[in-house]
């Protein structure tokens, strides 16, 4: 199988410059090991916490929401951020479940995947898929849980923390049937042309020369033109993947209908429409999107920063660098 390998233990990850990071680790396991619902009672504590909280990401995350919801009044914009740092608390545990959660664990959880017969429909023609979707709160986690039906494997980018990377790698490469380094074309092409599917989330500002201006809410983002390419070179089928979190604490993963046709010879239409249908999912549940990421931090010409000074401006060609391996 191609892409990353297990790591091993390195005898280095030992020094006590990753002290701190081996006690977060710690940390996150216990979480992840409380019996019943105590993690989920954990995450509402510390979300009831990050609402109280006035820093940096706080004030990105309410930016974003006035850029992407000019329509809501300024109390319902708030509501909003609230509901939004609250569910910062969840994302904690969700990400932490995923990661170190143990498989009886996971099992317990409440979860429907619907449209199954999408995917299934594309493998019956020996097809690779690209499971696209967007930064929820609950993306590592619904990660883990849909693998228990479908064989998947996931794009990543390597973590600062050596120590984080290891267990992280290790943890993802327990559910995953493979995980490809966000640089590692090659590999994930080959693997969507023997018909694998693949987890894949364009819809961070990667400030990468491979992007194109289009919108995201009526803004304009720089947006990865990845989609369009893999979809291209590993001739797989694009398939829309949402997943949310219900009132009642179960969680809802539905795969839609391919789009289609796709790829195009359009890559900036292309795109865009990867954008609307994460746009269209966000819209259904955006108290869980990860707001506090600085979206909109790449501005094409001379536009000025929409989060003040220290943001990425584009002044070339946005065409994709990509080319077929």
């Amino acid at each position: 199988m191609p892409g990353a390998s297990r790591p091993s233990f390195r005898l280095a990850l030992t020094a006590p410059r990753h002290w701190p990071a081996w006690l977060g680790v710690g940390a996150m396991w216990l979480a992840a090991h409380l019996p019943g619902r105590l993690p989920w009672r954990l995450g509402r504590v510390l979300g009831a916490l990050a609402v109280r909280i006035r820093n940096q990401r706080r004030r990105i995350a309410e930016r974003n929401i006035a850029l992407c919801f000019p329509g809501l009044d300024a109390a319902a914009q708030r509501h909003l951020l609230d509901a939004h740092m609250r569910d910062l608390g969840m994302m904690m545990m969700e990400f932490t479940m995923g990661w170190l959660g143990s498989d009886r664990a996971i099992a317990r959880i409440p979860a429907r995947i619907e449209g199954l017969g999408h995917l299934q429909a594309a493998q019956a023609r020996g097809q690779g898929v690209l499971l696209v979707g967007g930064h929820f709160s609950h993306l590592e986690l619904c990660a883990r849980l849909v693998s228990a039906r479908i064989p998947i494997a996931g794009m990543y980018r390597r973590m600062d923390s050596e120590v984080f990377e290891w267990v992280v790698l290790r943890a993802r490469l327990h559910y995953a049937q493979a995980m490809f380094d966000k640089d590692d074309l090659r590999g994930t092409v080959k693997y969507l042309r023997d018909g694998g599917v693949l987890w894949y989330a364009p819809d961070q500002d990667m400030r990468s020369k491979d992007n194109v201006f289009v919108p995201f809410f009526d803004v304009p983002a720089a947006t990865i033109t990845a989609t369009h390419h893999l979809a291209r070179m590993g001739r797989a089928q694009v398939i829309p993947f949402f997943h949310h979190r219900l009132q009642d604490g179960s969680y809802v993963l539905r795969l839609e209908a391919p789009l289609d046709p796709f790829p195009t010879d359009d890559v900036t239409a292309d795109t865009a429409r990867v954008n609307q249908a994460i746009e269209r999912m966000v819209r259904e549940a955006p108290a869980q999107y990860l707001w506090v990421h600085k979206r909109f931090k790449t501005r094409s010409g001379g536009m000025p920063s929409v989060y003040g000074q220290g943001a990425s401006v584009a002044n070339r060609d946005p065409g994709s660098g990509i080319r077929d391996p």
